[in-house]
Formats: C-alpha cells, structure tokens, sequence
C-alpha cells in the first residue's frame, strides 16, 4: 500500500473475512486522514489554524504511533504498555499538571502532536506506511482475534480489563476515523478544502 498517492483501502487478498474487512476498514481510515494533508506543504502541515494546539501533521504523527503502540500491545501484551510515573509522582499530581518531572511516555506522546524541525510531509507519511504495513502483517498472521490481553493498571483503565485483539483494531479504526475528522477541519481553515 502506497500512501503517499491514492492508498488502496484493501487489505492484503490473501486475506478473508473478519480479518480482511477490519483491515479494509482501518486502511479507509487512514486513506481519509492522509487526503487532508495532500498538496500542502511541510509548513503548512505544522501550521496550527484553530484554536486547538492541533495540527496536521501531529494528528498523523499521533495516529500512527497510537496504531503502532497497539499493535505493539497485539504482539507483545501489556507490557508493551509501560505507564509508569518518576519516584514521587502520582497520578493525581500528573492529572493536575502539578508533577515536579514527567515521564518520557507523557512527554513523547506530547510531542507525537507537533511537527519538529526537520520533519516533513513525506517522512511523517512514509512512517505511517510503515506503520500500516506492520499492521497487516502482524494481523494476517495473528491465529484468532478473540486473543485477549490484560489492559495496564492505570486510573482510565477499568480494574481488571482485557482487550481482545478484535477489539484494539476497532479502537484503532475509531481513533484514525475521529482525527480523520479533526484533520478535515484543519485543512479546511488552512485554505478552504474538505478532504472526506
């Protein structure tokens, strides 16, 4: 799959079924998110037009390390999850923005949102497809989606929860459908497009 031009939203044809129509889905998705930044420039893609801090570039960077760390999660287990807090930090601390220091997760997922010096356009699409493709090899060689796996223990996650892999690629397509939709109202501030 090519994303940089019109990706195709079909998964690998060896595939059937569940697994295919999932993986159809989720390339749909992200086909809808990179169409937003399509013929804009690197600035442009960093360029924040609402009031949010959001911009084009950093909702693909966040999408793609979302889909990867998840993915992580399908092969790996919880432990892919590390939500640790520094010695003396508590959740309510990190809640409140009061935390004396931050871990690296906080603060890499913070940077997932902006576009740093030197990114660009094709980096932050040709990472993503890299991404995508890692996905739908790991999922065509997963033997059953209904495998489940326990969530981390941290406050926004229920005591005790699992997630079957099933569930964490629906997650997935949710998430790259809903900042597909932020995206579309980012370029359409920059310069007047709709893209889904």
């Amino acid at each position: 799959m090519t994303m940089t031009s019109s990706p195709s939203p079909s998964p690998a044809p060896s595939l059937e079924g569940e697994r295919a129509d999932l993986l159809a889905e989720l390339a749909e998705a992200r086909a809808a998110l990179i169409r937003t930044a399509q013929g804009l420039s690197d600035e442009q893609i960093a360029e924040r037009p609402t009031v949010s801090a959001l911009c084009l570039g950093g909702l693909i960077k966040h999408v793609a390390s979302t889909e990867e760390g998840w993915l992580d999660f399908v092969v790996e287990g919880p432990s892919a999850m590390a939500f640790d807090l520094p010695e003396g930090v508590t959740w309510e601390d990190f809640a409140a923005g009061t935390a004396h220091t931050y871990p690296q997760w906080a603060i890499d997922r913070q940077t997932d949102f902006q576009v740093l010096p030197g990114e660009t356009l094709a980096g932050i699409l040709a990472r993503y497809e890299e991404v995508a493709a890692r996905t739908e090899k790991v999922v065509a060689g997963l033997p059953d989606l209904s495998v489940t796996h326990p969530l981390p223990d941290v406050p926004w996650n229920e005591p005790g929860a699992v997630r079957s892999i099933r569930r964490v690629l629906i997650h997935v397509i949710a998430e790259t459908t809903q900042h597909a939709g932020h995206a579309d109202i980012l370029r359409e501030t920059i310069d007047g497009r709709t893209a889904t």
